[in-house]
């Protein structure tokens, strides 16, 4: 595995907003962002200082292309080799931060993502925050061959994954955003600013870990839920 210097950003962000659903997106406090416009450094554009690093394994890397009047992400695409283990794999990660916590507050995540029908596996990470085996999690990801986004929360005390899924995909070539909403017991997911599911949760669910802020997949080992497709608009609120 290496490790490589920063890349991109700065810019501003536009996100989706819908009626429905636990907590308006844009009732809390931005803890992180990352529009990747600009070349250099990815710095966090909510000046909370979470850069980003390129971590990568067997060639993987990242590339920058158009995205409307800006830029997006592309990361490696899907990998046919008959021993994954050679497959190229590129995350980006920002340390562990204390504020990227949200314990039992509310949170909204999401991304904007491009992802064709052929790019889709088993699971892809989109954002993620902990792992649900050995700590607490949030997370959303790109689920199976019918390429359905998920939400997942896990929390920091009974580690059992509490996840809700979209009922529709967003595997067709288009650029889609997805946006995780957690308040109180309240838990749902948005696709292009239409809730597509929702799931109850236990109200004193929290999520508090020193697991870094990973964004397209776990890491650049074997088994990293590598995503396949572009990303744009990267974005947490707390509160």
């Amino acid at each position: 595995m290496r490790r490589f210097g920063s890349l991109i950003v700065a810019g501003v962000l536009v996100c989706a907003l819908a009626t429905g659903g636990p907590a308006r997106a844009d009732a809390g406090v931005l803890v992180a962002r990352y529009t990747f416009d600009s070349s250099g450094a990815i710095v966090d554009s909510s000046g909370r200082g979470h850069t980003l690093n390129l971590i990568a394994g067997h060639g993987g890397t990242v590339r920058s292309i158009v995205h409307g009047t800006g830029r997006a992400l592309a990361f490696p695409a899907k990998c046919t080799a008959k021993a994954a283990r050679t497959c190229p794999h590129a995350v980006l990660q920002a340390p562990a931060a204390a504020d990227l916590n949200p314990g039992r507050r509310p949170i909204a995540y999401g991304a904007s993502v491009l992802l064709a029908r052929t790019q889709t596996t088993s699971g892809q990470n989109v954002v993620q925050k902990g792992y649900s085996t050995t700590s607490s999690q949030y997370k959303l990801q790109v689920d199976g061959v019918a390429g359905r986004p998920s939400c997942v929360l896990v929390d920091d005390r009974k580690p059992k994954i509490r996840l809700v899924r979209s009922a529709v995909s967003v595997a067709d070539g288009q650029w889609h955003t997805l946006e995780c909403r957690r308040a109180g017991s309240s838990f749902a997911i948005l696709v292009d600013g239409v809730t597509r599911g929702t799931l109850t949760i236990q109200a004193a669910l929290s999520v508090v870990n020193k697991s870094p802020l990973s964004i397209g997949g776990k890491g650049a080992y074997r088994d990293n839920d590598q995503f396949q497709g572009a990303l744009d608009n990267v974005w947490i609120k707390i509160g």
